[in-house]
């Protein structure tokens, strides 16, 4: 692949010191960034092929928890709480799937995530295979979790973990592999910590949901005397790579306790909303030093799979619940989105546009009344982070190929996936 030196009217890098470049150059070169910077500072580049893209670009966002292939349960059990949502509604329709049902399901997803700009994420699911070979097609980044519940996996689910790890894993590549325990209540606490152990020898992410409502585990919690956090610390669960998803039930010492053992933690506004599990203290463990980053959970609990709607929702339930609008502003939450998402999923060189990490990156089109006026570069990016969203997004690129352009998904038949889908669906339903 040769070098593609692309225009925009504005690269907003999303590194640490926020940096944006009116206008400016990205230069990629084997699915890698190798300069970025002001156009008028761009060097040569003999044999280059340049593009004048225009519009602003900017990281590809990272989706730190989801189950995509939930696209085929979409919208079933609306109503209900969290525990009869996942036992009445969501449980014996997936215990029906095959692993045809999962391609179709996770392609769909796919397809969802990169109209709307997110070029990794993070999937904790069942029929692993079928996720991975559909994101092969796709063309988006993944961090495979396989899961791991009680009601369908016995002794031998950690040897098919480890297994499936030694096949896929590729962290030069697109797809890498965690190890994803459903959750403290549904298999204990000395299946985690088994399973913890295996993540630490395998280097990989541990993902599992963390305190995500109030009684989910007030049976550990009363037989062992502490919160599930500590609980979980003291096990040594923590001791390795954990992304923790939703935390919304944790108190200041659970908070020291994440950010002393370096958990990362996937905040779900809107599935938090949907399921009524409540609001994560999101400030408390920003000021803690916890890497927070965004997630939007499966289809069937948000309903959608665009980032954007966490970006804007996120920071503004943070405002409303601390009554003060100087909390969380746009830089924080999109980097929330991008770079603090790609280290909280594992991945060191995503989520920001500099020389030598991931070429992944997308177009938003500002030919918008949703971007105007900009007087400064601090409302631009007020613009993107609250105006932001998949109808802005034209063309998206993941590891310097594009995979949506002028807002066509490139890889994956829409329209035959949304037939497949409704199809599944159907029959998952009648039972």
């Amino acid at each position: 692949m040769g070098r593609t030196r692309y225009l925009a009217d504005t690269v907003l890098t999303c590194d640490e010191a926020g940096t944006v470049h009116a206008p400016g150059a990205l230069d990629v070169e084997d699915g890698r960034i190798c300069w970025v910077g002001a156009a008028a500072d761009a060097p040569e580049a003999e044999g280059a092929t340049v593009r004048d893209i225009g519009g602003l670009v900017m990281p590809g966002l990272v989706n730190a928890h989801c189950h995509t292939p939930m696209t085929l349960v979409r919208g079933a059990g609306d109503g209900l709480p969290l525990w009869r949502w996942l036992t009445e509604a969501m449980w014996p329709r997936e215990g029906r799937l095959t692993s045809e049902d999962v391609w179709w399901g996770m392609a769909l997803g796919s397809a969802e995530m990169l109209r709307s700009g997110v070029t990794t994420s993070c999937e904790m699911y069942l029929h692993e295979e079928a996720v991975v070979e559909a994101v092969r097609a796709s063309g988006a980044r993944l961090v495979m979790t396989p899961g791991v519940l009680s009601v369908r996996h016995g002794e031998g689910r950690p040897e098919e973990v480890e297994a499936f790890h030694a096949r896929h894993h590729d962290p030069a590549g697109r797809i890498t592999v965690g190890v994803a325990p459903h959750s403290a209540y549904d298999l204990g606490i000395e299946r985690i910590a088994e399973l913890a152990d295996l993540a630490r020898r395998l280097d990989a992410v541990l993902h599992v949901h963390l305190a995500e409502t109030t009684r989910e585990s007030a049976e550990l919690e009363a037989r062992y005397g502490s919160s599930v956090v500590r609980i979980l610390a003291d096990h040594g669960v923590f001791g390795g790579k954990v992304l923790a998803a939703h935390c919304v039930w944790v108190d200041d010492d659970d908070i020291g306790i994440l950010a002393d053992h370096g958990v990362a933690v996937a905040h779900c506004p809107l599935s938090n909303m949907k399921l009524g599990s409540g609001v994560a203290p999101l400030v408390a463990m920003l000021e803690a030093g916890v890497t927070v980053a965004l997630g939007t959970d499966g289809p069937a609990s948000n309903d959608t799979l665009d980032l954007w709607e966490e970006v804007k929702i996120a920071p503004l339930l943070a405002r409303v619940t601390g009554l003060d609008a100087t909390l969380v502003g746009p830089a924080e939450v999109l980097d929330m989105a991008t770079r603090r998402g790609g280290r909280a999923v594992g991945l060191e060189d995503v989520g920001c546009l500099t020389p030598g990490w991931a070429a992944d990156f997308q177009r938003l089109d500002l030919d918008h009344h949703a971007f105007v006026p900009v007087t400064e570069p601090s409302e631009l990016l007020a613009h993107v982070a609250w105006s932001g969203g998949d109808r802005r997004v034209s063309d998206v690129w993941v590891a310097g190929e594009p995979v949506v352009a002028d807002g066509v998904v490139l890889h994956v038949d829409e329209e035959r996936a949304r037939v497949e889908v409704q199809q599944r669906a159907e029959r998952l339903a009648a039972g």
